[in-house]
């Protein structure tokens, strides 16, 4: 009986942390040219202002649209939407597809004050 509630509780913990913000790693793996930055926002926000190089697809889309920006699963995938929040919705489905190198950089304007400016 122990067993089983042990995994369950480290199954809901490992969900739980897959799609924390972690933006130091996403500051770093931007500094990678092979790195494909994803907005996750809506086009309105998107409107409003987006990271250079950055493409937008909504979490419904990712699935069905990342083949064709990211066709090798271990290529470096930095997502950002408003909060996280969305963003982590977009690593949980990119890491179900098998994507490897997912990371979940937060809201956009916390990302855009990080991110050197030139």
């Amino acid at each position: 009986m122990r067993a089983p509630i042990l995994s369950l509780l480290l199954a809901l913990s490992l969900h739980a942390s897959a799609g924390e913000i972690d933006q130091p790693t996403a500051l770093q793996m931007l500094q990678r040219a092979d790195t494909v930055l994803i907005d996750v926002r809506t086009a309105d926000e998107f409107a409003e202002g987006a990271l250079p190089g950055a493409v937008r697809i909504e979490t419904p889309d990712i699935a069905e649209r990342i083949g064709t920006l990211a066709p090798e699963k271990d290529t470096p995938v930095v997502l950002y939407c408003r909060s996280g929040r969305r963003a982590s919705e977009a690593q949980d489905v990119l890491e179900k597809l098998g994507y490897t190198q997912v990371i979940n950089a937060g809201g956009y304007d916390e990302l855009a004050t990080a991110l050197p400016s030139d």
